[in-house]
């Protein structure tokens, strides 16, 4: 099989080595043909980096890596090289301005796509590029699961025909990460970061439910898996965000929770959903 993943960043490096790791040939596009390296992981000479989307073309699925912020304009900018192969959304975001999930997007910028899914879980990416066990929701149509099945074999899947409630985990665990983070550092204690934490997840599954989302799929790996990892570790670029912005400081790299926190408001607002703690940590991050 022949894999595209568009994004190489840590997380699209770290996939695309767990498909190479999965017996595939694999096509790494990023804008400007750079990857992640990352330390004591060779980058399997099965990948092929480039810079060029028309070799994305004749590749048999595609994951999409890039983030949430950049989302739309590189779709628009991939849909001249799609080829009808299944797509696998792997970023875990929302649209800060409009409130809408990644396969709303997609399913605007490439109309023609028939065969989607989205990937989520607790996934560190160093981890992943280093081969460490890890598990993954995996959600979609039968022909979506199947190309996620043969293209990242080496990892834990499992199925779920729940797209938006595995997409609403992902953005949902991010805006939280970053709020516990905030809380971390500036709670009374730790009464007050559980109680933050817990009403911040349930105004979180409300919205999921509220747009069709299934209740287990927050109880799996996308859910309280990845909410579990990125939570309670400073190795979580949202968790360490949260407490940067609390100490005063510029939080480093990309930090989705800020995105996503907004993308959370917008949405719950537009269906009327009462989101009283993710506004007021809004104001207190002063995102």
């Amino acid at each position: 099989m022949k894999v595209g993943v568009i994004g190489a960043g840590a997380w699209g490096t770290a996939l695309a080595i767990a498909a190479a790791r999965s017996e595939n040939e694999v096509v790494l596009w990023s804008y400007d043909g750079l990857y992640k390296q990352f330390e004591d992981v060779e980058l399997p000479h099965t990948i092929h980096v480039t810079s060029d989307m028309s070799e994305l073309k004749e590749t048999d699925a595609w994951l999409i890596v890039t983030p949430a912020a950049f989302f739309r304009e590189t779709m628009r900018g991939a849909r001249v090289h799609y080829n009808g192969q299944p797509i696998i959304i792997c970023t875990k975001g929302a649209e800060s301005a409009t409130g809408q999930f990644m396969s709303e997007i997609l399913k605007t910028e490439i109309p023609e796509c028939r065969d989607c899914g989205a990937l989520s879980g607790p996934q560190f990416a160093a981890e992943v590029a280093r081969g460490v066990p890890t598990g993954s929701t995996l959600s979609g149509t039968v022909a979506t699961l199947d190309a996620g099945h043969s293209a990242l074999s080496s990892l834990y899947l499992v199925d779920s025909d729940d797209i938006i409630g595995t997409e609403i985990c992902g953005v949902g665990k991010n805006a939280v990460a970053l709020i516990c983070g905030y809380n971390m550092v500036a709670s009374a204690g730790e009464n007050e970061r559980a109680l933050l934490f817990t009403r911040a997840w349930n105004e979180v599954v409300d919205l999921g439910l509220a747009m069709g989302a299934k209740t287990r799929t927050f109880l799996g790996l996308c859910g309280i898996g990845d909410l579990f990892l990125s939570a309670t570790s400073e190795t979580s670029r949202n968790f360490a965000g949260g407490m940067a912005i609390a100490r005063g400081e510029p939080p480093a790299g990309t930090v989705e929770g800020i995105f996503a926190l907004n993308g959370l408001i917008n949405r719950a607002r537009d269906l009327g959903i009462e989101t009283p703690v993710l506004v007021e940590m809004k104001s207190k991050l002063k995102i």
